[in-house]
């Protein structure tokens, strides 16, 4: 199972330097675990940049993986995760995501970077 981070979504609908690397667990459906929160930020991200249209394609192919709601449960996992790994609140929901699927957690923010179950990219920088 796989896990897409925000910043990798972003990535990947950019279509930058690092979107090949992210392109095998965003097209394997049957493995994508959707958190909602990243539903969240990708739209957020996207139609701020891009617009409402653009932001509502990227959620209509993120939406055909398994969107993962943020329960209570998720939430008390969340908060451990994010204190113990000082992850702020979007990550620590993502990790915890991953966590209680067994997923991996595919990446380029370095607040995953060493963390268990976790598939970390640096970003590449534009010359």
């Amino acid at each position: 199972m796989n896990v897409v981070d925000s910043s990798a979504w972003l990535s990947y609908f950019a279509g930058d330097a690092n979107a090949a690397s992210f392109s095998s667990p965003i097209e394997n459906m049957d493995k994508l675990i959707v958190p909602s929160i990243t539903i969240t930020e990708v739209f957020k991200c996207i139609f701020r940049q891009r617009g409402e249209d653009l932001a509502l394609e990227c959620v209509a192919h993120m939406e055909q993986g398994t969107v993962v709601a943020l329960d209570s449960s998720l939430a008390l996992n969340a908060a451990h995760y994010g204190i113990e790994y000082k992850l702020p609140l979007a990550d620590s929901i993502i990790y915890a995501t991953a966590q209680k699927f067994g997923a991996l957690v595919w990446t380029q923010d370095r607040d995953f970077e060493g963390l268990a179950c976790v598939k970390y990219f640096s970003k590449v920088k534009r010359s």
